[in-house]
């Protein structure tokens, strides 16, 4: 006697179902209990739990003080986002002298991380052997690990002295933007060739195929098939790097400047929010003072920034994505 297929409904636990005999004979299908299982679930849901209310926190506590530092009635919504000088002790709160060096630094460090991460990306998806392939991505993803105060140090002792022999000591200031820009596009260049990679080597390869077939040459076939098949996940890997990099602070804070300065000279000095934010809080602020609130003004412009970046890199993903059977 043979038993009859049985449709299995999802449940709530955790458990498997095992074949058993009855009394009669025939077959039977009954649950076995996983107590293992139910904690693991339990465990988990837990850990998600406590990521929301985390992040709930974290909104709350900044928007709590962000309004108390408009209910001084010292500064608007509207002189805060275009004001031209930060100047606290003076009554001044415009950030945009700290919003344009955060821009800046970020916009140097793609044009470091975007040509060579998705330079990368393709020699290592489409030219590089299974052999190179396991070698040069654990190396590659090395400089994901280095901590940043090192990579602050390199921009200071190493950045901006060859920027100044390149461009004149006159012209290059020891602090600046571009040096710290630079060096945080080598910093987030992991992050870009590794999601850039992701993407193209999830193109099926008979789109290759199809396209050597049709007689297309294997640049032409990475050009015009594959990076187009893989673009939501490339622009993704991109915007992701942005907001790494608009996030950074020892690096900016080491050697982009100390002091909120209105510029678009890259070789002048800039302090960024994540720079000012450092330097402030490191100081004698007391508590509920206009100095104080202001940082968290910083800290949730800079939050809804970087929260947009990232909402649009889901965007696109699930736009553009491309599905393949």
């Amino acid at each position: 006697m043979t038993a009859q297929p049985v449709e299995l409904s999802s449940s709530r636990s955790v458990s498997v179902l095992k074949h058993a005999v009855d009394a009669s004979g025939a077959p039977s299908i009954e649950k076995r209990a996983r107590p293992f299982e139910d904690i693991i679930r339990l465990v988990l849901l837990f850990c998600g739990i406590v990521s929301i209310f985390t992040t709930v926190g974290i909104v709350a506590v900044l928007g709590n003080e962000a309004l108390l530092f408009l209910q001084t009635g010292l500064v608007n919504v509207v002189d805060f986002f275009t004001g031209t000088a930060w100047q606290p002790s003076g009554g001044k709160f415009g950030i945009l002298p700290l919003l344009n060096a955060t821009l800046m630094t970020s916009l140097a460090a793609m044009f470091v991380a975007i040509p060579l991460g998705l330079g990368a990306a393709v020699y290592l998806s489409e030219y590089a052997t299974e052999r190179t392939r396991a070698s040069l991505k654990p190396v590659l993803e090395i400089l994901a690990g280095i901590p940043t105060v090192v990579y602050g140090y390199f921009a200071v002792t190493f950045m901006t002295p060859l920027l100044q022999s390149l461009f004149g000591k006159d012209t290059v200031q020891f602090y600046n933007t571009a040096s710290a820009g630079l060096v945080m596009g080598i910093m987030i260049l992991p992050t870009i060739a590794s999601m850039s990679e992701d993407a193209l080597s999830a193109v099926p390869r008979s789109l290759r195929e199809a396209s050597y077939g049709l007689g297309s040459t294997k640049f032409e076939t990475i050009a015009k098939v594959v990076l187009p098949a893989g673009l939501s996940g490339i622009i993704a890997a991109f915007i992701v790097g942005i907001s790494r990099a608009v996030g950074e602070t020892m690096i900016v804070a080491m050697a982009a400047g100390a002091g909120p300065n209105f510029t678009f000279n890259f070789f002048e000095s800039a302090e960024t929010i994540t720079g000012h934010i450092a330097r402030i809080s490191g100081g004698d602020l007391s508590y509920g003072s206009i100095d104080y609130t202001s940082l968290f003004a910083l800290g949730l412009t800079l939050f809804v920034f970087t929260l947009l970046l990232n909402l649009l890199s889901r965007y696109i993903t699930n736009r553009f994505r491309e599905a393949y059977q």
